[in-house]
Parts: structure tokens; sequence; C-alpha cells
């Protein structure tokens, strides 16, 4: 869907993937900031991205910009923050399609300064002197998120009974958190699964949290991993558990690889069977939240002048 000259339009922002695991030198050059690989570690993402054969985030981001547009009769748009198409260049294009007003979703719900606080750095610099800006800056506890995350949860425990969850978000580095200016992300990404668990009628000593995706290279991140919390569940006797990330709003390497083939593995040799809850892709209720979302921020959209100066919002 095109924009008018002075439109609004809504823009989603991804991580971004490689298109296939000849790419992955490229792409963690992105990630990184050009500070450079080890070898080892570019090898063993690209062997992970090789055995899902191909990552179908920016597939499935464009399907949620897609059913978001239809939602909101509407342009959205999405951009990359670390492979194509990059936020700086969507937004360049939305500036030649005639867009002055952008309403920017990290689709991240927890924030991080780790993550969203990146995403509206590099926004912010596309749109300098092209459009003005709301950023949803946290939407973790949104109801239909929390009730898109509910109804994939309520149909696997509907097919494996109350067997113990583990709700997952990616870890951050440990310094994301520590000061007295600290992060948001753990707390967000904890209360995020307490309202899902809370929805479903879980009990709260039927579920636990964990982080998982920690760096291969620098420092330490944030636990406990989920390779402890499976440790724990064998030990107290379970045979087998449930995962659904809470943190990832679409399937990709570290749900498809990092999930469904590493912690599988790591609990089948335990003697343990694992089981994911489906990621949201393009669920209804989760295109509810976000149109929630784009329509309150489009209500308290500026109206522009000639010669207004471009702007950020942060909410």
């Amino acid at each position: 869907m095109s924009a008018n000259p002075g439109a609004t339009a809504i823009l989603l922002l991804a991580h971004g993937t490689p298109g296939k695991a000849e790419d992955v030198p490229a792409y963690m050059d992105r990630v990184t900031g050009g500070r450079g690989v080890p070898e080892s570690v570019i090898k063993e993402v690209a062997h992970r991205y090789a055995l899902i054969g191909q990552s179908p985030l920016t597939a499935l981001t464009a399907q949620q910009a897609d059913a978001l547009a239809r939602e909101l009769g509407m342009p959205v748009y999405f951009g990359m923050r670390n492979w194509h198409p990059f936020i700086a260049d969507t937004v360049t294009r939305m500036s030649a399609d005639g867009v002055t007003h952008a309403v920017v979703i990290c689709l991240a719900p927890q924030n991080s300064r780790t993550s969203v606080g990146l995403y509206l750095r590099a926004t912010m610099a596309a749109a300098e002197g092209k459009m003005t800006v709301d950023f949803v800056e946290s939407w973790h506890d949104h109801p239909s998120l929390i009730a898109a995350f509910a109804e994939k949860l309520s149909a696997m425990l509907n097919e494996r009974g109350r067997s113990p969850i583990i709700f997952t978000a990616h870890s951050v580095p440990c310094r994301t958190i520590a000061g007295q200016d600290a992060d948001p992300y753990s707390n967000q990404a904890k209360q995020t699964a307490a309202l899902v668990a809370q929805s479903c009628g879980i009990k709260d000593t039927q579920w636990h949290f964990a982080f998982q995706s920690q760096g291969m290279s620098g420092g330490p991140w944030i636990g406990p991993t989920v390779e402890d919390e499976i440790t724990g569940l064998k030990a107290a006797g379970h045979e087998e558990f449930i995962i659904q990330p809470v943190g990832f709003v679409c399937d990709h390497v570290e749900v498809l690889y990092d999930i469904d083939i590493s912690f599988k593995d790591f609990a089948a040799q335990r003697g343990m069977r694992m089981w994911r809850a489906e990621s949201l892709n393009d669920s209804p209720l989760f295109i509810a939240a976000l149109a929630d979302l784009a329509r309150k921020a489009l209500a308290r959209a500026p109206q522009p002048t000639e010669n207004e100066d471009h702007r950020a919002v942060v909410r």
C-alpha cells in the first residue's frame, strides 16, 4: 500500500537475518558493529543457519506488516537493523513515497538499551530531516499480546496436559542491567511471562523463566540459562516440559535452532521430552496488539506545519 504526500505511515522494526548461510560473515559484522568476530563463532552461526535451511524472519515480518496494513487501512513498512531491508533504506523509501510522520513499533515487546535502544538510535538517524517519528518504546504487557501468547500456550497445554512451562526471552549482557540506571528488560520479560501464565491459569509452581541464546563471545550474559532450568526440572523428577519464548514474536534462528534443535537435544540426552508452543507469527491477536498500539499513537500524532522541525516522540 503506497503512501500519499504528507502522509502518516507505520514502520515495524526487526533484528534482521541473513538470507543464506554464506551471508553470515557480513551479517555478524553488522551485528557486532564491525568489532570483529572469531572465525569459530562465524562457523557456528553459519552451521545453525544451514541446519534450519533459511530463517523465515524477513518473510514473516513482511506478513505481519501486510496484515497490519489491512487491519489499519494504511501503509505499513518494515525495516531491519542488521540486514536487508535496512532501517535507513526503508526510511528513505518512505520519504520518497511522501511519508512525513511515522509511528514506529519495534517487534521486541520488552525494552532494552541493547535492542530497542539501538533501534531507536538507528531510526532517528535515518529519519532526521525527513519525517517526524512517534516511537513506541515498550509494550510487554499489552493485553492483546498477552492473549496471543496465551492462545498459543493453551493449545499446547490441551495437547500435553499440565507439563511444567519454561518461558524464555533472549539474554543480554550483564552490564546492560547493572548500575543505578538499570535496564528494564529483565523485569519486563518476566512480567510478560507472569501475565501469560496468569491468563492460562498456570500456578506459580508450574512455570519457570530462563534467558536463552547467550552470546558466544565477550563477557557474562544474564541467566538462568534454559539448560539450567531443564537440569532443575530433571532433578525434580519431571520427564517432559513445554517451552514458550515470550521475547520473540515470530520464528527465526533463536527459535528454530536454539529451541527446536539445541534445547530439544539437551533434553533428550537427559531422557526428557520437550515441546514448544507455536510462535505468534501472523496471529490475529498479535496483529490486534500492533493495531491498537498504532491507533493510539496515531491519535496523538502531531499536525505538522510546512516549516515544522522533524522530531521524535518516545512512548
